[in-house]
């Protein structure tokens, strides 16, 4: 009698390789029910986006996004122009003239009129699904500070602006990145303990005396927090007083070590350090 069993070894690659082709139909059914579309502008994208991800920007809203590469500086993370000559160290005249207080910084994105159509939305428009697009340019960006370390922290919002905005869209950055690399997110380990106004308006000077003993450890973190490598995670870097102010505060804590990672990066005049003397766009 012929034996029409599947040897045990078949079976088993079968059973792995089934869950997969089932969620694959389901997603190409799904896309097909409902087009996916640009997050930006709303047309119709295909499951795969220029960049290699699914179902993300279309090429037309891609195109206007400028990305950070190298070289860039190894402290600030600011574009460098090797047509000007780079120093030895890969560090920014900025840097060097008024070195910032975190270790190191980088942002995937310059902040710019293709960046903010996508980091306003998230920011104030609840388009909170925004994050897990920018942590993936975040993830790649900050690559190899995020090797090194050992908590994200997102830049904490105000108990009453957090209640207006509904969401910290810092944290859901963490949160996002956290899923992608396995960094694990203290999503409550910095406290805003006074609220600023906004600060888009004020020069650099006035931005960090105004973030000037704003941001504090949480108590019960601090033990946490002691020796440890931390990422300081942010939308967007400007002066970089919000972000100092936090650095600021984890060292006090007894932290290792201190980077920043953010979505996206102001370009400031080179005769301006971060967290300088001039006004800075928002």
């Amino acid at each position: 009698m012929a034996d029409f069993s599947i040897p045990a070894a078949r079976a088993g690659r079968f059973l792995t390789v089934m869950p997969t082709m089932m969620r694959s139909a389901g997603l190409r059914l799904l896309n097909w029910l409902i087009p996916p579309t640009c997050p930006v502008c709303h047309a119709e994208t295909p499951m795969t986006g220029p960049d290699g991800l699914s179902s993300l920007l279309c090429a037309s809203c891609f195109a206007t996004l400028n990305f950070i590469v190298p070289p860039v500086c190894q402290c600030c993370g600011r574009p460098m122009d090797a047509a000007e000559g780079i120093a030895p160290d890969g560090v920014c005249e900025v840097c060097r003239t008024k070195p910032p207080s975190f270790r190191h910084a980088r942002a995937a994105l310059l902040y710019d009129e293709g960046s903010r159509r996508i980091i306003l939305p998230f920011k104030h428009g609840d388009r909170m699904a925004h994050a897990s697009l920018l942590a993936r340019w975040m993830a790649d960006a900050g690559a190899d500070l995020l090797r090194q370390a050992d908590w994200l922290l997102p830049v904490p919002l105000h108990p009453s602006r957090l209640r207006q905005r509904r969401y910290n869209q810092s944290a859901l950055l963490c949160r996002a990145l956290s899923r992608l690399t396995g960094v694990p997110a203290m999503l409550d380990g910095l406290q805003r303990i006074r609220r600023t106004p906004s600060l888009g308006t004020l020069s650099a000077t006035q931005r960090r005396r105004m973030m000037r003993g704003a941001i504090q450890i949480r108590p019960a973190r601090r033990q946490k927090l002691h020796a440890a490598r931390i990422i300081v995670v942010d939308d967007v870097m400007t002066s970089g007083a919000t972000v100092s102010a936090c650095v600021r505060a984890l060292y006090a804590a007894g932290a290792a070590s201190v980077d920043v990672l953010t979505a996206a990066l102001v370009e400031l005049p080179d005769e301006i350090p971060l967290s300088g003397q001039a006004k800075t766009p928002m």
